[in-house]
């Protein structure tokens, strides 16, 4: 079975148009979200557009604010100052890569906590690591969780999931989620011994390592669940560039009971999760 992260970031976008239209007629207020993009890397470009595109279609404001190449990290930190301190905005996200003169990590640091729809602040994963009620967390892992329950149904206890990678945008975060799932959780990454052997013990693959078609359909237990978080840019045997992800799809496809394809399953989650985190914050910041 071929997992439709389409179709279930589409089902959720509904679910959060309608609690959107709750939260406005109780409380009067629109959640919104600011999108700073600094430079212009086309494949930001891109998301940007769909991020911006989606958070309309869910009733919130989108406001989209376009900075050039030369933006100085000063200048960055000042704007994000002024988007602190303004009860208008909910939510704040700065779309990553930076350019190279920018350190990414005081840029992160310095978003409100309460406002990092991306989840990366580190009081925020703090709050995962807590289990906090409300947490914002990253984006792509919540839709790595959502996409396993699509086929598993939402009680995951007792399931064996290994996650390949150890970043802390998806890896950590994602183990993090899994365990408050009630699941068993390895984490292994291109250090692990037998990495095969371990991954074969899987009930539930998240493949987050950014090597394309890294894991085989040898590495895995028939019937597992497969949730592909890569994307990279590959050439093909005709010579045209090609989208795959760290699995070796048509391999994985013949073990895995379920699949997520790549483009199309977890790429359209992360922006329903990151339009779900908006209205979490604006929710926080009533409750404050």
């Amino acid at each position: 079975m071929i997992i439709d992260g389409k179709q279930i970031a589409s089902n959720l976008r509904a679910s959060l148009k309608a609690q959107v239209t709750d939260f406005k007629k109780q409380h009067n207020i629109t959640p919104s979200l600011t999108v700073v993009l600094v430079g212009n890397d086309p494949a930001s470009d891109v998301y940007v557009r769909n991020k911006v595109k989606q958070t309309l279609e869910v009733g919130m404001i989108s406001n989209e604010i376009r900075l050039s190449q030369q933006t100085s990290e000063s200048e960055l930190l000042t704007l994000l100052d002024e988007l602190n301190t303004d009860d208008s905005v909910h939510g704040i996200l700065v779309q990553l890569p930076l350019p190279k003169a920018i350190d990414e990590q005081r840029v992160i640091s310095a978003i409100n906590p309460d406002k990092d729809v991306d989840g990366f602040h580190a009081q925020n994963s703090g709050r995962l690591l807590n289990g906090e009620p409300g947490a914002l967390v990253p984006c792509t892992p919540q839709g790595c969780v959502i996409l396993a329950q699509s086929h598993l149904g939402d009680d995951l206890s007792g399931k064996h999931v290994v996650i390949i990678g150890r970043s802390n945008i998806v890896g950590k975060p994602v183990s993090l989620l899994f365990l408050q799932a009630h699941c068993t959780v390895t984490i292994t990454h291109s250090r692990t011994a037998n990495l095969k052997d371990v991954v074969k013990q899987a009930d539930i693959v998240v493949a987050a390592v950014g090597i394309p078609k890294m894991v085989k359909g040898d590495w895995l237990k028939p019937g597992c669940v497969v949730i592909d978080v890569g994307i990279n840019r590959i050439t093909n045997e005709e010579g045209k560039t090609a989208l795959v992800g760290d699995v070796d799809f048509i391999e994985a496809e013949k073990v895995a009971s379920a699949i997520t394809p790549v483009p199309g399953g977890v790429g359209p989650m992360t922006i329903a999760c990151l339009l779900k985190n908006t209205l979490q914050a604006a929710q926080n910041q009533l409750a404050h």
